[in-house]
Parts: C-alpha cells; structure tokens; sequence
C-alpha cells in the first residue's frame, strides 16, 4: 500500500496530457521540452513528469515503462490507469473501494494527515487523484481470480500386501513312547511394490516347491 504525494496544479488539462501521451509516439526520454512538443508549454506542466513518475509511467531517469507504452493502446488505457491508481494510491482505496466526489472531504484529510501537509496542498493532491479516476476504469482492473493449478499426480503409496503365512507343519517325534514338543514355523515375506502378477505368481510358486513340498 502506499499514498503518492505528488500533484499537480492543471489537473483540469490531466485528461487533455494524457490523451496526447496515448496519440503521441513514446520518446526515450520524457523531459519538460518533450512536454512543449505535446503542446503543453507553461512551466505549471512540469510537474506532471513526478506524478507519471509516481504512476510507475516513467522510471526515475524519465524513461516510459511497460505501463507507458500499455497505456498508449486506447482498448486498455482505462484498465491501466486503475491499475496504476490502485498502485501508488492503495492507502485511499483501503479506506473506499471505489471512491467518488462525495468521498473529497474524507480522502483530503488523508492526505493532509498521511503527508502532513496544508489543506490548500491536501486539496490539491485530491484534486489530482480525482481528475485520474475519471481516466480509469476500477472495475476493468479487477482481474479475474488466477484458478488453481492442478496438484501434481500423487504417487501411489506402497500397499503391503497381507502377510503370507505357510500352513504350519508339525514335527513331531516319539522318543520312548512319550511325544516330544511340536515346533511351527512363521515366514514373513515382504513383497515388492509391484503390479506384475507374474512377479507374485514365481514368488509363491518357489515357496512352494521349497517349503511346502
């Protein structure tokens, strides 16, 4: 979030600067004889060069930036500038989502305690917010909500297969007519994660021939 503090005092001929800015080919440098050339000669227009700066239309040499030249498409210029208001004016749309002339009153007093400046300034900073918002189009920069990517395959656990248990077998002898105790046998196999039938049918085929039989 943040809150620009930049202004400027034509912000009546806003609307006509930037409507010259999408007409006009991009220069590599936006200075104060670049705006005489778009015919906005009087000193009062320098300040307009701080508040592109603050828009992120300019970097801090005075070059446009992507959001320079996206603006200059007329299909997407008002989506862009909301973007950009939403941008360097968040502190304002925290406290209204879409803010209208009604709301003057309460977003001077923002500026005036955010920036700790004189009513005459905070007015004029509202001012120049307000006469942006008429070039943006709030509800065009709400995008879409990103849907959610698909979560990856999950491999599939190793299920252990019931333990296999041989059928017990009794070894039993008789040594002087008396029975001597019985002993039994418990194997535990641990199978492998596998889905090849053939792989568990060699496996009891072998106890087979070497335990049962």
């Amino acid at each position: 979030m943040g809150l620009a503090s930049t202004y400027v005092q034509v912000y009546g001929q806003l609307p006509q600067v930037f409507a010259r800015i999408k007409d006009a080919q991009a220069p590599e440098k936006f200075t104060v004889q670049y705006l005489k050339d778009l015919g906005f000669s009087s000193s009062n227009y320098r300040a307009v060069i701080p508040l592109l700066k603050s828009l992120n239309f300019l970097t801090a040499e005075g070059s446009p930036t992507p959001r320079y030249h996206e603006y200059r498409n007329a299909a997407k210029s008002r989506q862009i500038m909301a973007e950009a208001l939403r941008e360097s004016y968040g502190d304002l749309f925290t406290i209204k989502a879409k803010p209208s002339d009604a709301d003057r009153p309460l977003i001077e007093g923002k500026f005036k305690s955010t920036h700790n400046v004189s009513p005459n300034v905070a007015k004029l900073m509202s001012n120049t917010f307000f006469a942006l918002l008429d070039l943006a189009d709030l509800e065009a920069s709400s995008a879409p909500p990103l849907s959610q990517p698909e979560p990856p395959p999950v491999e599939p656990e190793e299920q252990a297969l019931p333990e296999f248990k041989p059928p017990e077998r009794e070894a039993e002898t008789h040594i002087g007519g008396r029975s001597q105790p019985t002993l039994h046998y418990n194997i535990q196999i641990h199978l492998p994660a596998t889905k090849d039938i053939e792989v568990f049918n060699a496996i009891f085929k072998a106890l087979k021939e070497h335990l049962l039989d």
